[in-house]
């Protein structure tokens, strides 16, 4: 082992503080943040991935886009609810395809975490550290990713066609104005928003032990001793 690399191993080795009662390495820090941040990714896609996961969810629920409310306010108020109920069911069965994606792209930031990133997101006064951190570094590929699968997942869920009924029907009505909107850049966008809402969710459950998610003794060491420096 070269000069650098033992002093880097000497550093992520200094214990943090001795006077919480117990000691935490950097290491520690590094290997309980990637453990319990790939738990609650994971958990935050499982549930958006099930039937009814972005649906049934009001705090991820995707709505008209906002250009498109002025055609789902006219259209229910001639008695076309249906299709514009049938419009939001379909895409939000097509973010539920995509969030699956999401998986490999998380594994792969985890993976490329320094200890000092782990550390500072440990320590960060802000709640929502991690999910800041995921956002900066994936939401680029997760739309990347996302984009051809809900592209794909909306023409399976009819999505387009609901789009054309809504709009022609729109487009009839007196006084009406053209409205047009990219419904692949909408829905892959907001599927993303979705996604962190649920991290950020998890992140909360984590950093504040709610319901046990400190699951393990390095979670409950580590995370107890962030606690106390707070």
């Amino acid at each position: 082992m070269d000069a650098t690399s033992s002093d880097t191993v000497k550093s992520a080795k200094n214990v943090t503080s001795q006077s919480a009662g117990q000691e935490v390495t950097k290491l520690e820090a590094n290997s309980a943040i990637k453990q319990a941040l790939g738990n609650g990714l994971q958990a935050s896609i499982h549930m958006l991935s099930a039937k009814d996961g972005y649906l049934g969810d009001a705090a991820v629920k995707i709505l008209m886009p906002e250009q498109a409310q002025k055609v789902e306010k006219a259209l229910r108020a001639v008695g076309m609810g249906s299709l514009c109920d049938q419009f939001i069911t379909s895409m939000n069965r097509a973010a539920e395809t995509a969030v699956n994606e999401a998986g490999e792209v998380f594994v792969n930031s985890l993976s490329q975490m320094t200890i000092n990133d782990a550390y500072n997101i440990l320590l960060s006064g802000q709640e929502d550290a991690a999910t800041s951190y995921f956002k900066t570094n994936t939401t680029a590929e997760l739309s990347q990713r996302f984009t051809p699968v809900i592209e794909s997942a909306m023409g399976e869920n009819n999505v387009a066609d609901y789009w054309t009924q809504l709009t022609s029907a729109y487009n009839r009505l007196p006084l009406s104005s053209k409205v047009e909107t990219n419904l692949t850049t909408y829905v892959t966008q907001k599927a993303i928003d979705g996604l962190f809402v649920k991290v950020a969710d998890q992140e909360l459950k984590i950093r504040n032990n709610l319901g046990g998610s400190r699951s393990t003794d390095l979670l409950s060491k580590v995370f107890g001793w962030a606690d106390k420096q707070k």
